[in-house]
């Protein structure tokens, strides 16, 4: 029995919900932890430095890890299988489908837009920040100057003053949003809340999820971007 669970489509369904549920509260906090940098500096550098260099941190990152890892690869394999049951019927259908959304269509795709935004992310920021810190970096650069790993505002308040970094962020905040609008709904609806009563209850639950976490993102880039190019005062307040 344990081994259909996790063999079965409404298995991987299941784990994929679970996994999608940790990532959705993920984001809530990363997206309430930029908005600290708004108010001010000194706010978020004290939440990089609780969840800098220590062992929680890195053993939050690794779980993190292999759960981005596993939601996408069940992605993956679910995918396929439904193209497989599909069939040659797909070929056939020309004309949308109503009240399919088209990121309901297509969230592997969305889903490769996230992971290529993540990696950027990583690049810019996890890299310069933890890695180099656990690696024992003292600075790293960030354009033409050289800033410690440990002063984040900085490093977060270079990329967003940069146009290019701003709006390729802006970009893969917009795949994240279409990509939740769907997933949400789906993750809850795995979970069990799939009458009729819910099913418009959800639809509307997930796009405000999505807007609060994208648009919380999307906000903090702006004001970023603003402040460091001198049309909005640093700081805000």
């Amino acid at each position: 029995m344990s081994g259909s669970i996790f063999t079965s489509s409404i298995g991987k369904k299941m784990f994929m919900s679970i996994s999608g549920c940790v990532l959705v509260l993920f984001l809530t906090f990363h997206m309430c932890m930029n908005l600290a940098l708004v108010f001010a500096d000194s706010a978020y550098n004290a939440i990089c430095g609780f969840l800098g260099a220590n062992w929680y941190a890195v053993a939050a990152t690794v779980l993190l890890a292999v759960v981005v890892l596993l939601h996408f690869a069940l992605a993956i394999v679910l995918t396929i299988q439904n193209r497989k049951a599909r069939g040659t019927i797909r070929y056939r259908v020309t004309e949308r489908e109503n009240g399919v959304e088209w990121s309901s269509k297509n969230m592997l795709v969305l889903g490769f837009v996230v992971i290529i935004g993540l990696a950027l992310h990583l690049a810019h920021f996890w890299y310069k920040m933890m890695f180099a810190e656990l690696m024992g970096a003292h600075e790293v650069a960030v354009g033409a100057a050289m800033v410690a790993p440990t002063d984040g505002a900085a490093i977060v308040r270079y990329y967003f003053s940069q146009w290019p970094y701003a709006l390729l962020y802006l970009v893969w905040f917009a795949g994240i949003w279409m990509h939740l609008t769907h997933g949400v709904w789906s993750m809850m609806h795995s979970l069990g809340l799939n009458s009729k009563v819910w099913f418009k209850r959800m639809k509307c639950i997930s796009w405000i999820v999505a807007t609060l976490i994208c648009g919380g993102f999307a906000l903090c880039t702006i004001i970023l971007f603003l402040q460091g190019n001198g049309i909005l005062p640093y700081p805000l307040f």
